[in-house]
């Protein structure tokens, strides 16, 4: 198999040509501004604009005036937890988050820290999870958010958002959730699952680049961040701006065709996913799964290859794109700060790899990855003397080296 594979499906998905196509008249013909309420061109883009409204919505269980829609994830998330910060700086000035969650959360957060803003970083278990009864021990008075991803982008993990949920709801906090990872792959219902705010982004879902949209709920209780962006009042004037129509517009059908299909094709992502990871374990010793075993997105397969380097691995099979990282930060050198909060020491941080699968993934790649990662994994170990070390029983780690 010489053609290339793409196992990044967390980092971005491929456009799905349906969605491009569905996309196409409002690049062309349809070129009208949402805005213009006084022609055809402008209401035909409206009636767009409109449309994609109801479908994200139906995938949320929410209603379609509560969606708004963003440049993606990084702008919702900024603009719920500072837009809230500031909004309900007088009932209080604490938030609670986790050290697993995307930078487009926790850098928003250091930035509120540095301006008289307290932020609480809850401790998460090997798996990744938090602590329920710690989370609801944390909450005080002052507290006014709680932002917890529902899946996380590294390794996979869910956390339990209905019981998170419950516990802001007892609490009277509000509730933000990141869902990058989960819209359109797992069931998510903002009503059952007590969400207050929730952010996504179209190019998870094999829709186009900087398009994403926020879930704001309107009532029981209402939410209302402040804007971080101003002129023209726009989206309810929570996210000023000329709507992207043909983004917009490919967000709503992706998210449509995400519902029609969810129930099967989470089956068929996770068969493929534990394909892969039983085909890889098998072949292989010390082998290690990162994030939790069975709570996890079906798409998302996370593992460290003990006694070599992650880097060193890809570049023995360039025709496999894999991750070592978030794509927003495996361009570091530092071991992943995700695995890091789980506890992985560095030496299996250093040797981790997250493959995830996509709507265009087949049983084929994933038999040939399993192959050539086996193939490559094994010449590596071949010639690391620390993998030497390790099958006689020493364990490298509890070496005393010695410098001459």
């Amino acid at each position: 198999m010489k053609k290339r594979i793409y196992l990044d499906n967390n980092a971005t998905t491929p456009l799905d040509p349906r969605v491009l196509e569905a996309m196409m008249p409002y690049l062309t013909d349809k070129f009208g501004n949402a805005a213009s309420r006084d022609h055809s061109f402008g209401w035909e883009a409206l009636e767009a604009v409109d449309r994609a409204r109801e479908q994200v919505a139906a995938l949320l269980g929410a209603e379609p005036r509560e969606i708004i829609f963003t440049s993606g994830a990084t702008e919702g998330n900024n603009t719920v937890i500072k837009g809230l910060a500031e909004m309900y700086a007088d009932r209080g000035r604490h938030i609670i988050t986790q050290p697993t969650e995307h930078k487009a959360v926790i850098d928003p957060c250091r930035y509120l820290d540095k301006h008289d803003y307290r932020i609480t970083m809850l401790g998460v278990d090997k798996y990744g999870r938090i602590d329920l009864n710690e989370l609801r021990d944390t909450i005080t008075d002052g507290t006014i958010l709680v932002s917890i991803m529902h899946g996380n982008n590294e390794i996979g993990t869910l956390q339990p958002i209905a019981e998170i949920g419950k516990i802001c709801k007892e609490k009277g906090v509000f509730f933000h959730t990141d869902v990058c990872q989960t819209f359109g792959k797992v069931p998510i219902d903002v009503q059952e699952m007590g969400i207050d705010l929730l952010t996504l982004s179209a190019h998870k879902i094999h829709g186009p680049k900087g398009v994403g949209a926020m879930y704001v709920r309107r009532k029981n209780p209402r939410v209302r961040p402040k804007p971080l962006l101003h002129g023209g009042g726009h989206e309810r004037g929570l996210r000023s701006g000329t709507l992207n129509v043909p983004g917009i517009v490919g967000l709503g059908m992706a998210a449509e065709l995400c519902g029609r299909d969810m129930a099967t094709e989470s089956k068929r992502l996770t068969g493929l996913r534990d394909r892969l990871r039983d085909g890889i374990m098998s072949g292989l010793d010390m082998i290690f799964l990162n994030g939790h075993p069975t709570e996890r997105t079906p798409s998302n397969l996370n593992l460290a290859f003990a006694y070599v380097e992650a880097e060193a691995l890809m570049m023995g099979f360039k025709e496999i794109a894999a991750s070592s990282g978030s794509a927003c930060t495996s361009a570091s050198l530092q071991p992943s700060y995700v695995l890091r909060a789980l506890g992985v020491d560095d030496m299996l941080a250093h040797g981790s790899i997250r493959f995830s699968l996509g709507r265009f993934n087949t049983a084929d790649e994933i038999d040939h990855v399993i192959e050539r990662v086996i193939a490559v994994v094994k010449e590596k170990r071949e010639i690391s003397p620390l993998y030497e070390m390790a099958q006689k029983g020493i364990d490298p780690r509890k070496v005393e080296w010695k410098v001459h």
